[in-house]
């Protein structure tokens, strides 16, 4: 029966894929219309009743746009960089758990793409090769302006990952395992943010770091660096570090309903169901913050990175390891 688990493999990864870029539209459109009503304005409202159809029409505009290649620029670089950004920021939902498992003809279907034994680290992994993006991104653009913003995102999400990796080190303590399936398991009884809400906070601040949202949006920083490392893209290669920032977004939002609020967990709704409306709430969240918070200094950035937060991480995970010795 190795053609229906294939099969169902094919099926599981275009819905997944499906799922992120229809999502990943609309956060665009639910960011706009509340920033716009916390601004006192109205946000798109032209496109379809209530703008609902602005996401449909800035892809189109996207697609057809002309993709210029500076003629300075490392053409090879400059075409690849955008890609790695969206789709390591893809890649990362195949160890992510939608529920348990489902019963079709007989056959047993695991509501995952793949149940890695090691799923924690392949996440670090694909959020590491992600920086690669970025600073590619800037430096192949052979602009000072890109580059000053290439340089900026390599330092900061190489700093934010070193906390938000040491903040997930007390939950494998206590679920006993790297696989995404077991820490939702371990979660059975109560979620994990119950008993860490240290890690919860520093986890958040990290992964806010990480996808570059406001107040850490030092690396396209307008008021400064135009529009940082990816000032000189246009058309689609644009649109894929945009695609990729609000699929980071996602990921951000489903790992943190993973590893602190029970996954899939929930009464009476379907776990899929559970888990998309934790993983919105996570993302409606950073785009109330982006609308309240003023952007950080360059020093306060890195000074919050290694000087609070990776400090209370290493302080908790002792602590952590105090209790589960005691």
């Amino acid at each position: 029966m190795w053609i229906f688990g294939f099969i169902a493999l094919l099926v599981k990864i275009g819905l997944v894929l499906g799922g992120l870029l229809f999502v990943a539209a609309y956060l665009v459109w639910v960011e706009r219309k509340l920033l716009a009503r916390l601004q006192v304005r109205l946000g798109p409202n032209r496109a379809g009743k209530f703008g609902l159809l602005q996401p449909i029409a800035d892809s189109i505009k996207l697609l057809t746009k002309e993709d210029i290649v500076p003629e300075a620029a490392d053409r090879v670089l400059f075409l690849i960089a955008p890609a790695i950004v969206a789709v390591t920021a893809l890649l990362m939902f195949a160890v992510v758990p939608f529920g348990t498992e489902l019963l079709i003809a007989g056959q047993v279907i695991p509501l995952v793409v793949s149940d890695l034994n090691v799923g924690l680290l392949y996440v670090f992994a694909l959020s590491s090769l992600g920086v690669y993006g970025v600073a590619l991104g800037g430096w192949a653009s052979n602009s000072k302006f890109a580059l000053l913003g290439g340089i900026r995102g390599a330092a900061q999400m190489i700093s934010y990952e070193l906390a938000l990796g040491l903040s997930l080190v007390p939950v494998v303590m206590l679920a006993r395992s790297f696989s995404l399936v077991e820490i939702v398991n371990a979660q059975a009884d109560y979620p994990f943010v119950l008993v860490q809400p240290v890690s919860f906070i520093i986890f958040f601040i990290a992964a806010m770091a990480e996808s570059k949202r406001i107040p850490f949006d030092l690396p396209e920083a307008e008021n400064e660096l135009g529009a940082g490392y990816h000032m000189e893209y246009s058309g689609m290669r644009f649109g894929l570090f945009f695609l990729g920032e609000y699929v980071h977004m996602q990921i951000l939002g489903a790992l943190l309903a993973v590893f602190f609020l029970g996954g899939w967990r929930g009464p009476l709704l379907p776990p899929v169901v559970w888990l998309t409306i934790k993983m919105i709430l996570a993302a409606l969240v950073m785009v109330w913050i982006r609308g309240t918070l003023p952007r950080l200094r360059y020093d306060q950035l890195m000074v919050i990175g290694w000087k609070v937060l990776i400090p209370a991480a290493l302080i908790n995970i002792v602590i952590t390891g105090a209790f589960i010795v005691y």
